[in-house]
C-alpha cells in the first residue's frame, strides 16, 4: 500500500460534509418529536457520521491502481450480498413495508444496495478505462461493445435490487451507468440513439398509463398503481395512500419564505426523519433554508466536478462522473418527490436523511473523491511524474 499522509486531504470537501452533518442532526432532532419511537435518532446520526468518516478514510490510503485491481472483487462482494439478502430468512432480513432490502443486525440495520452503488462505480470505471486503453482507434463497433459491457455489468445488481423491490435505488443504479457511459467517449451517434430509445420508452409508459391502463395492471399490482394515482392526485388520496405526500406538501408550503423556526414544525409527516427530511427544513426554515441546503449541494457537486477537471486519469475521472451522477439523481429525486414533482420512490437525501447505510455509502463515495483530489495535489506540488 502506498504510504500517504493526510496533509493533502481536501479540507473544503470535509468542511461541506461537516456542514451537512450539523444540518442533518438538527433537522432529525426537530423531526423526531412526532415519531413513535424512543430512540434519539439525532445522536445516532452523529455517531454514524463519526464512524463513517473514520471508516471511509481508509480509502484515502489506497493508490488508485490498487483500487482498480480490487474493483471486480468489491463488485462481486456487492452482488453476493444482494443475492444472500434475497434468499435470507426473515429473522435476519425482514420485509419492511413490502421491501426486503436490509440485513437486521442486533443494534442496527445494513442496506447492501447503498454500498453496491459505490462498488458499481469503481468496477464500471475500471472496465470502461481498460476498454478504452486497449483500443488506439475507436470505432462504432468498439463503442457498441462497450455499451453492451456496461449494460451487462449493471443488469446483475439492478435485477437483484428490483427483486427486493426497490425501484428508487434501481433508478439510481441506471443513472450511474448512463452517466459514466455518456462520459466514456463513445460516439455521439450512439449517445443520440440511446437518448432516443430512452425517450421512446418513457413516452410508451406515459401513453400506456393514459390510454392502456389495463396493460400496466398486468405488470404492476393495485398498490403500485395506487402509488401512481396518489402522486398525480395526492389530496384526492390524502386519507389513504397519498397521506404522506399530502402532509409533505402542506409542511413544505407552510414554511413560506422564512419558516416557522427551529423545532416549531406543526405538520406531522410520517417518517420525516428519513426520506422526507427536506420537509422539516422547508417547514421550519422556509424558502430561505431550503435554498441554502440546495446551494450547499450545488457547491458540493461543483467541488467534485472541479476535482475531475484537474485530474487527467481516465479511471479517476470516470469514478468522479459516477459519484456526480449518483448524488445528482438522489438530490433531484428526493427533493422532487417531497414536493410532488416526481413519484415517491423512497430514496434518501444524501448526507441529510437518517440512515447508517446511506451515510456510510455516501461518505465512501466522497472518500474516493477526496483521494483523487489529494493525488492531484501530490502530483502538482511534488517532483513525482505520472
Amino acid at each position: 500500500m502506498e504510504k500517504r499522509d493526510f496533509k493533502n486531504m481536501d479540507l473544503d470537501l470535509l468542511f461541506l460534509i461537516m456542514l451537512f452533518m450539523i444540518i442533518s442532526c438538527a433537522a432529525i432532532y426537530s423531526s423526531q418529536k412526532y415519531l413513535p419511537y424512543e430512540d434519539n435518532f439525532a445522536i445516532k446520526q452523529g455517531i454514524w457520521f463519526s464512524v463513517g468518516l473514520v471508516f471511509t478514510s481508509v480509502v484515502y490510503l489506497f493508490d488508485f491502481e490498487q483500487l482498480r485491481k480490487l474493483s471486480p472483487y468489491l463488485y462481486l462482494l456487492g452482488v453476493l450480498s444482494l443475492f444472500v439478502l434475497m434468499i435470507a430468512p426473515e429473522s435476519i432480513a425482514p420485509e419492511i413495508k413490502g421491501t426486503k432490502a436490509w440485513f437486521s443486525i442486533p443494534g442496527f440495520s445494513l442496506q447492501p444496495s447503498e454500498f453496491m452503488k459505490v462498488f458499481l462505480i469503481l468496477f464500471l470505471g475500471s472496465v470502461i478505462s481498460r476498454h478504452n486503453e486497449s483500443r488506439e482507434i475507436r470505432t462504432i463497433k468498439s463503442d457498441f461493445l462497450l455499451i453492451l459491457k456496461t449494460i451487462g455489468i449493471t443488469l446483475v445488481p439492478l435485477a437483484l435490487i428490483l427483486k427486493q423491490p426497490d425501484a428508487g435505488t434501481g433508478m439510481v443504479v441506471m443513472c450511474i451507468a448512463a452517466g459514466m457511459l455518456f462520459l466514456s467517449g463513445i460516439d455521439w451517434k450512439l449517445v443520440v440513439l440511446l437518448m432516443m430509445v430512452s425517450l421512446l420508452m418513457l413516452s410508451g409508459i406515459v401513453y400506456t398509463y393514459i390510454y392502456k391502463t389495463e396493460l400496466l395492471l398486468q405488470v404492476l399490482d393495485d398498490y403500485q398503481m395506487n402509488r401512481i394515482h396518489s402522486w398525480l392526485d395526492p389530496f384526492g388520496f390524502g386519507q389513504g395512500i397519498g397521506y404522506q405526500l399530502k402532509q409533505s406538501i402542506l409542511a413544505t408550503g407552510s414554511g413560506t419564505f422564512y419558516g416557522k423556526g427551529f423545532n416549531e414544525g406543526q405538520v406531522i409527516v410520517p417518517e420525516a426523519h428519513s426520506d422526507f427530511i427536506f420537509t422539516v427544513i422547508g417547514e421550519e426554515f422556509g424558502f430561505i433554508g431550503g435554498s441554502i441546503v440546495l446551494s450547499l449541494y450545488f457547491l458540493l457537486i461543483f467541488k467534485i466536478v472541479a476535482v475531475a477537471l484537474r485530474n487527467k486519469g481516465e479511471f479517476e475521472s470516470l469514478i468522479v462522473s459516477g459519484v456526480v451522477a449518483m448524488l445528482t439523481f438522489h438530490i433531484f429525486e428526493n427533493v422532487g418527490m417531497v414536493i410532488g414533482l416526481v413519484p415517491i420512490t423512497g430514496i434518501p437525501l444524501p448526507l441529510l436523511s437518517y440512515g447508517g447505510s446511506s451515510v456510510l455509502g455516501t461518505l465512501l463515495a466522497l472518500s474516493l473523491v477526496n483521494n483523487i483530489s489529494a493525488k492531484t495535489k501530490e502530483y502538482m506540488f511534488s517532483s513525482r511524474e505520472g
